[in-house]
């Protein structure tokens, strides 16, 4: 179960053999990760309120400094935490906190003050909520036949109106409410939490199985993935009171169809295309910025993105390879329990059959440590990797809005022109209604101004919300897979350990 409030952590509830999630939009610690080795991106930053990271691994003994001082341009102190309890092998979603600590200054690009803002958010995170996906079922049979997932929440949010909320919901409501809350915050500059992948495949296997064991593991990740997505929503003190996230997660029954999501809709096609417009508008617009610190930080998110990528590819490997390594290691217990068998020298034959029931330990220590590797870091990372995107998504908004903005100050400048000329040529009757045009694309250009500054503002606050909480999940992430191999590893010296004393005793 994950919870979200003033002081949460992360924590393993009973929603199932699921890993502790990503936490995002966490706004406990201040720490900045877009760190860049330019001077020019210190002296923008500074002017932007950003303060100095401490170091991410306070606790440990010897400290490994990964920046330059030029680097640290942010001057934030990381609250120390302890370590995460030991993480079982596929625990169940955690709980995340969002504390805001500073106020940010007025940057230089002409965005007002967003101390407004945070006073808000602390205001909001005074509240908490719990909110965790459980008890997967079946409905249905054949083509027709769907999954839905019990959705409990726990929370003292005034805007809910009960305390504790028990619904089921189906894949399809969680890809609308995502839709519905793209529609009303992605223009205001709002970083939205991606919704799970569709899988085509791995629904037909669901539809066209009898039995349920067969697609376990599918429904088991899905589970998990759209846990980890309700409570990133819930996290963002914007998101978590929206009317339709209220609704998801407290009114009993089916939810409106949301059929728009279907790929092979008329709506799907549609959202397809604008897609394609929107990759086309992308390619063949460039935006003069005058901020360097957007600039900068879209240079860092597209590093990022790369990265991340890359990063995950690789985990993939590992999760491939150690699944591989688990299943040889079968095969070799199973080949020293054959020669056991038919050993003749007893004592030799007692050891290889010893060696195959310590191998088949190994055997089951590797897909611990391979379901580890694929909940704990390769799930995380993929969180991210779409989290970036959506970072993506609301520099391309702010795009949006400053070529709307351009082309209406080049409307209004065709306009004075037009009127120019009927001043010219002594055309009184027509300067009248040119006024009046003028003055209304006047207005239209003050408003896309102003429609301009305000997802700027909107921008600068939500990646400040990323970076601190980006810092402390990929610390949380990481001590808590080393934790998973260390535990994993002392184990395997223990089987070891017990068993060769049997060998040296071979007579």
């Amino acid at each position: 179960m994950a919870t979200v409030g003033s002081g949460g952590d992360c924590s393993i509830g009973s929603g199932g053999r699921d890993p502790p999630p990503p936490l995002l939009f966490d706004e406990e610690n201040e720490e900045d990760m877009f760190s860049s080795s330019h001077e020019s991106l210190k002296v923008n930053q500074m002017d932007h309120g950003e303060e100095k990271d401490d170091d991410i691994f306070a606790e440990a003994k010897e400290e490994l400094s990964l920046d330059s001082p030029e680097n640290d341009w942010s001057q934030s102190t990381a609250k120390t935490e302890g370590l995460p309890q030991k993480v079982a092998v596929l625990p169940s979603v955690t709980a995340a906190s969002v504390t805001s600590q500073s106020l940010p200054k007025q940057p230089k690009n002409g965005v007002k003050d967003i101390s407004d803002d945070l006073d808000e958010e602390e205001e909001a995170n005074k509240y908490s909520i719990e909110i965790s996906v459980t008890d997967p079922k079946k409905i249905g049979d054949g083509m027709n036949a769907y999954m839905a997932y019990k959705v409990i929440t726990k929370t003292n949010i005034p805007d809910f109106r009960n305390s504790e909320m028990e619904v089921y919901r189906r894949f399809s409501d969680f890809l609308g409410l995502h839709e519905k809350l793209v529609e009303k915050h992605l223009h205001q500059g709002r970083i939205i939490p991606p919704p799970p992948e569709k899988s085509v495949i791995g629904m037909t296997k669901i539809k066209m199985s009898k039995e349920e064991s067969s697609s376990t593991e599918f429904v088991e990740q899905r589970r998990a993935a759209l846990e980890r997505f309700l409570c990133c929503v819930a996290k963002h003190p914007a998101l978590q009171t929206d009317p339709s996230f209220v609704d998801f997660l407290e009114l009993e029954g089916d939810l409106p169809r949301a059929t728009s999501t279907s790929a092979l809709s008329g709506a799907g096609v549609l959202r397809l295309f604008n897609r394609v417009g929107d990759s086309l508008g992308k390619m063949t617009y460039k935006m003069d910025e005058s901020d360097q610190w957007f600039e900068e930080k879209q240079q860092q998110v597209e590093s990022l993105d790369i990265q991340l990528k890359k990063l995950h590819s690789s985990i993939e490997t590992l999760v491939i390879n150690r699944k591989e390594l688990a299943q040889n290691t079968g095969l070799f217990a199973n080949s020293a329990a054959a020669l056991g068998s038919v050993e003749e020298h007893t004592s030799l034959s007692r050891v290889l059959s010893q060696l195959a029931e310590v191998e088949d330990k190994i055997d089951l220590l590797h897909v611990n440590q391979a379901d580890s590797d694929y909940y704990i870091l390769s799930e995380f990372v993929k969180d991210y990797v779409g989290l970036i995107q959506a970072v993506k998504d609301v520099f391309h908004e702010r795009v949006k809005l400053y070529k709307a903005w351009k082309d209406d100050e080049a409307t209004l400048t065709k306009k004075r022109e037009a009127k120019v000329r009927l001043e010219l040529t002594h055309k009184a009757d027509k300067i009248g209604s040119a006024n009046q045009e003028i003055a209304e694309w006047e207005h239209r250009v003050e408003k896309s101004q102003e429609e301009f500054q305000a997802i700027s503002k909107s921008i600068i606050k939500e990646l400040k919300r990323f970076e601190r909480q980006r810092l402390k999940d990929f610390r949380r992430a990481i001590i808590s897979y080393l934790e998973s191999l260390m535990e994993n590893q002392q184990q395997l010296i223990k089987y070891w350990e017990t068993f060769l004393p049997e060998t040296k005793a071979i007579a």
